[in-house]
């Protein structure tokens, strides 16, 4: 043991004796290792990203939207006179009955991959409480949305089987939207009047913190700046673009002379839950197939699956980050390789001090272990460099460039493991030349 402390103090005091040449040295292994740190926190950042994303979407979900189309592309309707409809087959041609519950209920009987389903009806308008007002989002909607887009209840309870059946007037709101209507009263049995209507709040949201970023990516909502009402309740009481009465004639007229298209969608949108994530993909097509049926032909829906649109983007940060590792091997590798070269021109400056050592009695094992620490020394200080350097390149990009990042104990024990595997490797070359070298021919060296 007091060989192996002596060799390990004559290393320092070689690297001591020659600073700038040892920090050179260790450039290459201060960056590679920088590198393969920041490498690491951004592959795993992004990877903790897209888990989270995923949570606020849910697994094996599809998303089915209602589209307008364009007014460009409707064909002319002709009136009667008297109103009667119109019941040509050939004026039928472009009639479609939009989204609807009715097609909810068909996919849901059509499809045995179906595990939930959402079906969403979304509206701005005033909510107010007492003498404070503010503009929110009412959301009509089922039980199933809470569940796939895990969201929970802090107070209060869900919505009943009951209250969609009777279309009770009853809603469960996000905490934002709380706060700025209660102001620290508890909102469990208070009225709120949401239009025009007026409803309990029964239940309010646990508060879930979302990204802007994520907002805008996911196209998703703020969850805790929502109303939450029974589907069949603001179907009754706030709005059912399928009920048509003499207002609604008289906006088509309007709408048509100004060649708008009125929304005839009953739902804005649907979320549908796969039970396996096999049949994701497949459930789409068939999806499509079904309402394009239910439609007359007429695609007046989009239909999205997140979760391989999140794929995609994990496919791609990994390509990228199979890129940034091979930058940092090769970035490692250089600096190996200038390790092992400064190592073999430093032993031909130290041959004689080899000679002398080699003279008072010290084996080769001896010989090697100086340069072998030498090298693995300079490798660590490199390393440690090198962390603290990756730590600070991870946060500069995660703040300049909006990548998420994160800095694991595993990334900063692989560092430190490779830099000293780097030092030994390269190391082990100019250590057995120094202790193979004949003592007799090093004194003699000048």
């Amino acid at each position: 043991m007091q060989a192996v402390l002596l060799n390990f103090k004559l290393a320092l005091e070689g690297i001591l004796q020659n600073k700038l040449r040892s920090v050179l040295t260790a450039l290459g292994i201060i960056f590679g290792v920088a590198a393969v740190i920041a490498m690491l926190g951004i592959g795993t950042g992004a990877k903790q990203s897209i888990i989270d994303q995923l949570s606020l979407i849910g697994a094996n979900s599809i998303v089915v939207s209602a589209k307008m189309p364009d007014p460009a592309s409707v064909d002319e309707e002709s009136e009667e006179d008297d109103g009667a409809p119109n019941t040509d087959p050939e004026a039928q041609k472009g009639y479609t009955p939009g989204l609807s519950l009715q097609d909810m209920d068909a996919l849901r009987k059509i499809m045995p991959t179906t595990d939930k389903i959402s079906p969403e009806i979304v509206q701005n308008m005033t909510v107010i409480q007492g003498k404070t007002s503010q503009r929110a989002r009412c959301v009509g909607i089922t039980n199933d949305f809470f569940a796939i887009n895990n969201l929970e209840v802090s107070e209060g309870q869900y919505f009943h089987d009951n209250h969609f059946v009777d279309g009770s007037n009853v809603c469960i709101i996000g905490t934002a939207l709380a706060t700025r209507l209660f102001k620290g009263v508890n909102p469990l049995g208070k009225r709120i009047k949401c239009g025009q209507a007026w409803f309990r709040v029964i239940g309010m949201l646990k508060p879930r913190r979302i990204q802007k970023s994520k907002i805008e990516e996911l196209s998703i909502r703020d969850y805790n700046d929502d109303v939450y009402i029974p589907i069949s309740s603001f179907l009754l009481r706030i709005n059912d673009r399928k009920r048509i009465d003499e207002s609604d004639v008289v906006q088509g007229r309007r709408d048509r002379r100004n060649d708008q298209v009125q929304n005839y969608h009953q739902i804005d949108r649907a979320v549908i839950r796969i039970s396996e994530p096999r049949y994701v993909e497949p459930s789409a097509e068939l999806i499509s197939r079904i309402l394009k049926r239910r439609h007359h032909d007429k695609i007046d829906f989009e239909i999205e699956v997140p979760e391989l649109l999140l794929k995609q983007q994990q496919q791609t940060q990994e390509t990228l980050n199979f890129v940034l590792a091979v930058i940092a091997g090769i970035s490692l590798l250089v600096g190996g390789i200038g390790i092992m070269n400064i190592m073999l021109a430093s032993v031909l400056e130290r041959i004689k001090e080899i000679g002398i050592r080699r003279s008072l009695g010290a084996k080769r094992s001896d010989v090697i272990l100086q340069f072998l620490f030498e090298a693995v020394a300079i490798s660590l200080i490199g390393g440690l460099i090198g962390v603290v350097l990756g730590i600070v390149a991870a946060r500069v990009i995660a703040s300049s460039a909006d990548i998420p990042t994160m800095i694991t104990w595993w990334s900063i024990v692989i560092s430190f493991v490779v830099s000293a595997g780097i030092g030994l490797i390269f190391g082990l070359l100019p250590a057995r030349r120094a202790a193979n070298l004949d003592p007799i021919t090093a004194l003699r060296t000048d």
